[in-house]
């Protein structure tokens, strides 16, 4: 009898609290993604992080992993989604950046800011006199996104990219 009870609680365990405590973990993990998301969403202006790989592909950015101060910003419109980003790199990592675009550094006009007024305004990046810029426009054909870079090259063993994707659908 007691026998038969324990192997029918053991049955009700298995039945009931395994699939249940998974449901709750799941939960649990569903509601922070939520919050991740949520809080992305909300941000204005620049993150100190690292876009997210599915970010990066669909932006067409391959960010050199030695990068450094990484960040992001992303807008979304009806009109168009753009991707900002920062980050310092070495001179090898901004070869592989820019032919990871599509382009290269013969590429780079010096003394030309390529990134406009507008996306300033929203990054709150600022290009003034005294530093080596150096600047592209790398086009895709649609709906590939076009990568805006302009690259601070007073230091070209550090230099500091900045870059906007802008892709239209």
């Amino acid at each position: 009898m007691i026998r038969r009870r324990l192997i029918t609680l053991t049955i009700i365990v298995l039945l009931i609290g395994i699939p249940a405590g998974y449901l709750v973990i799941s939960a649990g993990q569903s509601r922070r993604s939520g919050q991740d998301k949520e809080a992305e969403a909300a941000a204005q202006g620049l993150r100190e992080d690292w876009p997210s790989g599915m970010q990066r592909r669909i932006f067409e950015l391959p960010v050199p992993g030695n990068a450094a101060g990484v960040q992001y910003y992303e807008t979304n419109n009806w009109k168009a989604s753009r991707m900002y980003v920062k980050f310092r790199t070495t001179s090898a990592g901004l070869d592989r950046f820019l032919s990871g675009v599509g382009t290269g550094r013969a590429a780079l006009e010096t003394g030309k800011v390529s990134i406009g007024e507008r996306d300033t305004r929203i990054t709150g990046w600022f290009f003034g006199p005294g530093v080596d810029w150096a600047g592209t426009v790398h086009t895709n054909e649609s709906p590939r996104p076009t990568q805006t870079i302009t690259v601070n090259m007073t230091d070209p063993a550090a230099p500091v990219v900045y870059v906007v994707s802008a892709a239209t659908p």
